[in-house]
């Protein structure tokens, strides 16, 4: 079975793409996914959300959906970030399993059939942990500084928030809260909603094509807020897990 199949036949792999701004990257991005998707042997669906690109993203996306009824393009009516992105995909996918990842093809999706492995029937998302750093110096320095204060400050083990190739059960998104920053808190929100979360080592490429849409310093005074309503978060918080079938 692979995305040329029946209509008919029910979606299992949702793979949701924010997009801004990356009109060099989507067609080799849309390309390598159907290599590694079609190995799958699943029908599958990619849903590439663009976040009101400047460029010529949006262009770029409809004309790769000639031909291909996998690819589903939806448009922001403001731009909204990565987190209203994903939650945007999340909203209009249809596959029990969500694969998210970024758009820079610095995510590598010959990873994604190690996240599947790793999304055993008691697990309801597998988290990416970047091997190699394929970033400079300032950007794998703060990065660790953050993951390091974003776990002192919330409680939680999360070796690489800032990674955000992972697989998630459609069934575990039911109550998340939606805020900008919704996609670096995701592991510690569905831990804390009592599902249970586990982290794989996955390949992380150079970028090649066009430049990053995230600064170092406009996302720290943000990153700090969030941690500290997270902790808030974490003691007012219901647990997902509340409900027992009689």
């Amino acid at each position: 079975m692979n995305a040329t199949a029946s209509a008919q036949q029910k979606v299992a792999i949702s793979v949701v793409i924010p997009v801004f701004n990356e009109q060099e990257n989507l067609e080799p991005l849309i390309v390598e996914l159907e290599q590694e998707l079609s190995r799958l042997s699943l029908q599958y669906e990619i849903v590439c959300v663009d976040d009101r690109s400047t460029d010529q993203s949006l262009q770029k996306l409809l004309a790769l959906q000639q031909g291909r009824p996998y690819l589903r393009v939806i448009r922001h009516s403001v731009n909204s970030g990565e987190s209203a992105g994903q939650a945007t995909g999340f909203a209009f996918s249809q596959g029990d399993v969500i694969i998210t990842m970024d758009a820079d093809q610095q995510n590598d999706p010959a990873d994604i059939s190690a996240l599947l492995k790793a999304l055993h029937s008691d697990i309801a998302a597998v988290c990416g942990v970047r091997r190699i750093r394929e970033d400079d110096w300032i950007r794998r320095l703060s990065s660790k500084i953050a993951n390091c204060f974003r776990n002192a400050i919330t409680g939680d083990q999360i070796t690489d928030a800032g990674c955000t190739f992972r697989a998630l059960r459609r069934s575990a998104l039911r109550e998340l809260p939606v805020f900008n920053g919704l996609h670096r808190f995701l592991p510690t929100i569905l831990r804390l909603q009592g599902y249970r979360v586990v982290e794989i080592a996955v390949n992380h490429r150079q970028r090649t094509r066009g430049t990053s849409k995230y600064g170092v310093g406009n996302r720290l005074f943000r990153g700090i807020l969030d941690c500290i309503a997270m902790r808030w978060f974490r003691r007012r918080c219901l647990r997902g897990d509340r409900v027992v079938s009689p």
